[in-house]
This record gives C-alpha cells, structure tokens and sequence, in this order.
C-alpha cells in the first residue's frame, strides 16, 4: 500500500494553461449558465402563472426543470471560476460537496422521469381513476418523495468516501468526479464497491425499471386504441423518451471515460464532450417540453400576445 498524506485539496488537471482563450471560455460558459438557467425557469413560470397548467404532469415537469437550475448550478460556477485559477485547485470539502449534490441531481433525474412516466401511465391506461390517483396531495407527495430519496440514497454513498485516504490529489476533469476520485485512494474496501454498486442500482435500475414498466403499459394500450389516441400519447411521451436517451448516452459516455483510462482519446477531447455533457441535457429539458407539449406552447402565445 502507498503511503497516505493527508490530502487538503485536489487539483483539476484538464484545464491545463489555456492563456488568454480563458476569457473567451468563460464568456461561453457564462452564456451557456445563463441560457441555461432563463430558459428551464420561463418554463417553471409560465406554468406557475397559467392556472390551466396546474395539472400532475405539469408540476412533476417543474421538479425536472429545478433540478437542471440546480445541476448547473452546482457545477458551471466552479468551471468558470477555475478558469482563471492558476493552480486550479478545489478543497477537499468543496469537492465533497460537489461530489454529493451532483449525485443528487442525477437520481432526481431519474425519478423525475420517473414519476413522470408513471403520471402518463396513469393518464392514458387509468383515465377515469386519474384525478383519484394523482390528485393534489398525491403529486406533493411524489415530489418530496423524488428529492427525500435522491439526498439519502447519495449521502449513503457518500458515508463510505469521506473516510478515505488518499495517496494522490490530481485528477484529469473540469469537475470532482466521483470515480476519479476514488481512484485517488489508497486502498478502496469490499463495502465501498458494494455501495457503489448498490447506489449505482437505486439511482438508475430502480427508476428505470419503473420508467419501463410504464411506457410498456402505454405501448399495449395504445396498441388497442384510435389512431388519435396513439398520437396523443406519442406527443406527450417524446421529450420524457428523449430527455431519458439524452441522460443515458451521456451517463454511458461518463461512465467510461471516467471508470477506464481512456487513454486513446486526448486529454482535449474528453474535456470538450464533457462540456457538452454539462450543457446538453440542462438545455435539451425546457426546449423539447416548452416546444412539443400543445398546452405549454399555448400558455406561451397567450403570455407573449398579452403582453403586447
């Protein structure tokens, strides 16, 4: 075993010198943030001042949006601060921080979906028991479900790294990633590759068993249905379809180059499909929901005629 010291902060690699370009990055970063940030809270607003919008899916859609504010938040400060950080250095509690909410973020995303299948679900197989099932109170419910689950499911995994040695402080990305980190370790226990495993499971297996339960039912009842219904339910379940394949090419893509060394792909690759990793998802959300869901574009003429 190498020799631990104690480890104050970790160094992130992958920005290298970028000189004089780092004003030009932190000017499409702020951008991006910005963009990012205006577009998922007009949806949350637009829906929070038309009345008609206060419908279960709508709502459950809200917690989806907060949780790109809040993903983005989490990480785009960081990236552009570091920017002009000559040592690009991050404290061992910060990346911790980092590390747990992003963890967070990405089993609300999941659950998210989730909730938001199974709101469709009840939609389109249980139409005349909908407003008992996702009622009101229900749909609260849910939703503080959603974000209870996501915090203790990441602080249980977290419990098992903030006991960690480490033998090294440098890793190759823009962020503290949470495998990379790892590999930073002096030694890694039987119990913290099971509760990767088991956090890896509650996070991802566990929703999108439900997810596909629930676009399953769809699909065999739609198949029985009008030509009509089949394509209200296809509008509908688009952007929950996209939002969920967006998720998992990049999650995959994450994956591997964070749990293998991806030697073959240069240093300036990973970190540019990182980034895109950071805007596409936070940017894809409000713009397929905002213009694919009928009553939301709506919403949107009548605010935008209304303020003429």
């Amino acid at each position: 075993m190498e020799n631990s010291t104690e480890v104050l902060f970790f160094v992130l690699a992958a920005y290298g010198n970028i000189g004089e370009l780092k004003y030009l990055y932190f000017c499409i970063m702020l951008l991006w943030y910005l963009s990012i940030c205006v577009n998922n809270a007009a949806v949350i607003v637009i829906i929070f001042l038309d009345k008609r919008l206060h419908e279960p899916m709508y709502i459950l859609l809200c917690n989806l949006l907060m949780n790109e504010i809040f993903v983005t938040t989490v990480i785009y400060p960081l990236v552009m601060s570091q920017m002009f950080s000559d040592t690009h250095e991050v404290t061992l509690l910060w990346c911790f921080m980092q590390m747990g909410c992003l963890s967070t973020s990405a089993s609300i995303e999941f659950c998210s979906l989730a909730a938001m299948a199974y709101d469709r679900y009840v939609a389109i197989c249980c139409p005349l028991h909908y407003n008992v099932i996702m009622n009101t109170r229900q749909v609260g419910t849910i939703t503080v479900v959603v974000w209870m689950y996501s915090f203790v499911n990441s602080m249980f995994s977290f419990s098992y790294i903030i006991d960690l040695k480490f033998c090294g402080n440098v890793t190759d990305k823009l962020f503290c990633d949470h495998y990379l980190i790892i590999k930073l370790a002096c030694s890694v226990s039987v119990l913290n590759k099971v509760s990767d495993l088991l956090h890896a499971f509650v996070t991802i297996v566990i929703p999108f068993s439900l997810i596909l339960f629930s676009y399953i039912k769809i699909l065999v009842v739609c198949q029985n249905t009008s030509e009509e219904s089949w394509q209200k339910a296809v509008t509908t379940c688009t952007p929950q379809i996209f939002s969920l394949s967006g998720l998992f090419i990049g999650l995959i893509f994450h994956f591997i180059i964070s749990m293998f060394d991806a030697t073959l792909v240069s240093d300036k690759v990973r970190s540019f499909f990182t980034l895109c990793l950071l805007i596409y998802q936070p940017m894809l959300t409000p713009i397929m929901y905002g213009f694919n869901l009928p009553k939301i574009k709506q919403s949107l003429k009548r605010f935008l005629l209304d303020r003429k």
